[in-house]
């Protein structure tokens, strides 16, 4: 009976790991269509900065739902994308009408420790699978966005 895939990590701990990932891949979409909505909606003084800033972040989140998918499917396993799935799977709720910079602001750094603790999460079990992939993946994606999580404290005051 083999148990390793075929890129040799155990498929069980692989599974796991996978599950974690889709997971990660719903928070971010969450994430994702909630940025969206900031920068389409955002009013007030600060508009044309976090216009910009909002893009900015919704463009590399989408980066990293592809690159979340893809490590998924890497690991011989199924991405989820269904928004009914990831309704029931992620942490990150859905945001309703937000116009506000300071509170959309002020959510973009609740969804960061959300997504930045579930990477952590995942450091340890791709760690314990010898899964470099994923562990590197994870990595990159914890160092930027905890430069990102001190420029918003920063724009807030904080």
């Amino acid at each position: 009976m083999n148990t390793k895939n075929l890129i040799g990590l155990d498929t069980e701990k692989a599974k796991h790991l996978a599950e974690k990932l889709n997971e990660l891949l719903a928070n971010y979409s969450v994430f994702y269509q909630n940025t969206r909505g900031y920068h389409w909606n955002i009013k007030g003084e600060k508009f044309f900065e976090l216009h910009v800033k909002f893009e900015e972040l919704y463009n590399d989140l989408l980066l990293k739902i592809d690159e979340v998918a893809e490590r998924i499917l890497t690991l011989g396993h199924t991405p989820k994308h269904n928004y009914s799935d990831y309704r029931t799977i992620s942490k990150i709720q859905e945001s309703v009408q937000v116009s506000d910079g300071r509170t959309a602001v002020e959510n973009i750094l609740t969804s960061f420790q959300t997504i930045i603790s579930l990477q952590r999460e995942l450091l340890l079990l791709s760690s314990d699978a010898a899964d470099e992939g994923t562990n590197a993946l994870m990595s990159d994606y914890i160092t930027l966005q905890e430069k990102s999580v001190w420029m918003y404290s920063s724009f807030l005051n904080k």
